[in-house]
């Protein structure tokens, strides 16, 4: 089976919004449609003049308020993203870390199998993660990772584990949508969550075990809450550290 929901976290589907007044009222009910059309009959239905049928508009509405269908689309993908993070349960002080890392990964794949025209719109074009909302959901796995680096647990540096853990994520959404049905494993998902899992964390919080590098990247985590070192020693520091999680 597919990862379970936990936590309430999965999206499931996607909820309208409350209307709200004035421009955003239109602009909602246009987004909603293009969502509607999307999910329904894929992207070559998503046209300016289906999506303003759908909304009870007329065309020139769509070109008001997106500009084109281009920023219409992108639109539709930065809803995506802000519903994936408004459904997301965060724990600022999680009892076990890589189960946490566990449990937010699955919620990723979830969302992705819950909605998958959505999901493959989000991540079609790479431009798109720049949007705020997807760099807002990037933060609260930054999060994560930054309590696994500050308890010792973290195997490889920051950056690293979070294109791991988001490559690994979508990867795994993307393949099992492209497969036929009769081809689909279950397994496939396991398999890429433990193999994320081993591939960024350490089996046991041991400076010793992870070496100079471990114990540069739990000091590294905890440093934007140092208060006793002036900004110019923090850069020095961190210069330091650096050096040494890229020599481990």
């Amino acid at each position: 089976m597919p990862p379970r929901s936990r936590s309430g976290e999965a999206s499931g589907a996607l909820k309208s919004d409350s209307a709200s007044p004035g421009r955003e009222q239109p602009r909602q009910r246009v987004i909603e449609a293009a969502i509607d059309l999307l999910t329904r009959e894929g992207r070559d239905a998503v046209t300016t003049r289906a999506v303003a049928d759908a909304a009870g508009l007329q065309p020139p509405a769509i070109y008001r308020l997106f500009g084109d269908k281009d920023g219409l689309l992108d639109a539709v993908a930065e809803h995506g993203f802000a519903t994936f993070l408004a459904g997301k349960h965060v724990n600022p002080d999680p009892p076990d870390p890589i189960e946490d890392l566990r449990a937010g990964w699955d919620v990723a794949v979830e969302f992705g199998l819950a909605n998958p025209a959505l999901y493959t719109l989000m991540y079609a074009d790479p431009t798109r993660t720049t949007s705020g909302a997807f760099k807002a959901g990037m933060e609260v796995l930054m999060g994560r990772i930054r309590r696994l680096a500050a308890g010792g647990w973290l195997r490889v540096d920051e950056e690293l584990a979070a294109q791991i853990i988001h490559a690994t994520a979508r990867g795994a959404v993307l393949t099992w949508l492209s497969l036929r049905e009769d081809r689909r494993d279950p397994a496939l998902f396991t398999t890429l969550r433990e193999s994320m899992v081993t591939a960024v964390t350490n089996q046991r919080p041991a400076v010793r075990e992870a070496g100079a590098a471990g114990a540069a990247r739990a000091l590294r985590a905890a440093l934007p809450e140092e208060a006793t070192l002036s900004p110019a020693e923090q850069h020095l520091l961190t210069e330091w550290l650096d050096r040494l999680t890229a020599d481990g």
